[in-house]
């Protein structure tokens, strides 16, 4: 492998794009890197990477013995490995060469609590251990990602000068980085994020359903309306890649390549993970639930086109007739209020875990960092700061001052939009999901006394009074039955 002149300050184990990314990244700043690889093709691949992008100081090791006694003192290794089995093994890999102090950090998807088990074993072994949450897929791995760490405090003072470097640098707000907090908080942040960007994703691909399919515009118009967008409150990556998106020709047929894409979603289970956790928690989170939703049916492609033939045409004919512009205005403000009720639900989530698990964790701060680098950084996370700011304790985004001018200002376009994509037979899950929860909060009272009713009724659950204190049963059935006689 190449020579070296000194040790180096970090390694990084696990070299598939967002390995080798961050690495370079890290050796870009400055910091001399160790790399390692099970597969040993991706060392050299790497290798010769930080060569040509201007002989990076990046070392390629092909045994985990000689990469570890490459590393500096206490030494601290960053694994970029698929979650589950996978990172276990390479702990133990790496762990055996290593010594009390020194320090792994794991910047995969992981699941929190597996981040709490493997901190509590390191531990054991006098290892520091930090799970990191890594937001902005290979461009922002490269370029500056947002990042999520949670663990060791110790583990991250130590590293801390190279985050504050590698991570998404806002001009306004500082470095896309912060310590999150103890135990797995730096991975169910990381978790969350990625809940509020299936969200996100959905409110946008709703957009683009009702303007193309109730407004009938071209990709060329389509890409206009997202562009201009992009300069505004929606300012945001997913805007930005969505108006691109529009502009790619297909280049193995004829018109534009959105159009040949298989309307069948993945997903690499974070999203479900959130819906599983405010359930939990019990918090409301609807809007994220329905993207999940939307995800799960979208796979069933094969049932839907059987349904279509049974049902008919996706879009009913006989709706109103719409003004396109007003249409595109309605839309956008339909976007940007749902919007605010899927980041509400996001927070509610990071707040009430955080309550949970003691973790104190800053929304303010979580706002901040992801207004660079990662999938859901936007100009309105600067909204979300400013709303913590003034009130860290706010019970939900939706009652902050602004916010809720916001959405007064913007329902009646809501409401429309809702509407209108029903009486067209164009679903908006998100969309009307955001709107039956804003609705809902909004209502001083529910149609929750009847469920409670209800319950006493067939389980003697008992029920509580609005105009006395304590717990109250009653034999619904044989008051019911003794008035039918």
């Amino acid at each position: 492998m190449q020579e070296m002149a000194a040790l180096t300050r970090i390694g990084l184990a696990g070299l598939a794009v967002m390995g080798q990314n961050l690495a370079l990244n890290i050796a870009e700043k400055g910091f001399p890197i160790s790399v390692y690889n099970r597969t040993t093709s991706k060392v050299d691949e790497t290798v010769e990477r930080a060569h040509v992008e201007g002989n990076l100081p990046l070392y390629g090791f092909h045994d985990p013995a000689s990469f570890i006694q490459s590393i500096q003192k206490p030494r601290v290794v960053i694994m970029l490995v698929k979650a589950g089995a996978p990172v276990d093994q390479t702990i133990q890999t790496l762990s055996a060469h290593m010594e009390k102090g020194d320090c792994i950090i794991d910047g995969g998807n992981e699941w929190y609590e597996n981040t709490e088990r493997r901190e509590k074993a390191m531990n054991e072994l006098g290892l520091l251990y930090l799970g990191m949450g890594v937001s902005g897929g290979e461009e922002g791995a490269r370029n500056g990602p947002s990042l999520m760490p949670g663990g060791s405090y110790e583990a991250y003072q130590r590293i801390e000068d190279i985050l504050l470097k590698v991570a998404a640098q806002v001009p306004d707000s500082g470095p896309c980085v912060t310590y999150i907090g103890t135990g797995g908080s730096g991975n169910f942040v990381k978790m969350v994020h990625n809940g509020i960007e299936y969200g996100d994703m959905q409110l946008i691909a709703e957009a683009y359903d009702v303007l193309r399919s109730v407004g009938k515009l071209s990709n060329e118009e389509l890409h206009a309306v997202f562009s201009d967008w992009n300069k505004g409150e929606l300012l945001s990556f997913l805007i930005e890649i969505t108006a691109d998106i529009f502009t790619i020709k297909d280049d193995k047929g004829e018109g534009y390549l959105v159009d040949k894409v298989l309307d069948k979603t993945g997903m690499k289970g974070t999203g479900k993970w959130t819906v599983q956790q405010a359930a939990e928690l019990s918090v409301a989170a609807p809007t994220i639930e329905a993207s999940l939703d939307s995800r799960f049916l979208s796979g069933l492609k094969d049932e839907r086109v059987e349904a279509s033939k049974v049902f008919g045409p996706g879009i009913l004919s006989g709706g109103p007739e719409v003004d396109k512009a007003q249409l595109i205005d309605d839309v956008r403000q339909a976007l940007y209020a749902s919007k605010i009720c899927s980041y509400a639900q996001g927070m509610n989530i990071l707040k009430a875990k955080s309550t949970e698990k003691g973790w104190g964790l800053n929304l303010g701060e979580l706002a901040r960092i992801w207004k660079g680098g990662c999938i859901i950084r936007a100009i309105f996370l600067d909204r979300i700061k400013q709303a913590y700011d003034r009130n860290a304790n706010l019970a939900n985004l939706l009652v902050d001052p602004e916010f809720a001018k916001e959405i007064l200002d913007r329902q009646a376009a809501w409401r429309r939009v809702v509407s209108l994509a029903i009486n067209y037979g164009v679903s908006t899950p998100g969309m009307s999901a955001s709107l039956a929860y804003f609705d809902s909060y909004r209502r001083d009272r529910l149609p929750a006394n009847l469920v409670q009713a209800q319950r006493d009724y067939f389980g003697a659950h008992t029920y509580e009074r609005t105009d006395m204190g304590g717990a109250f049963h009653t034999e619904w059935f044989k008051i019911a039955q003794k008035s039918k006689i």
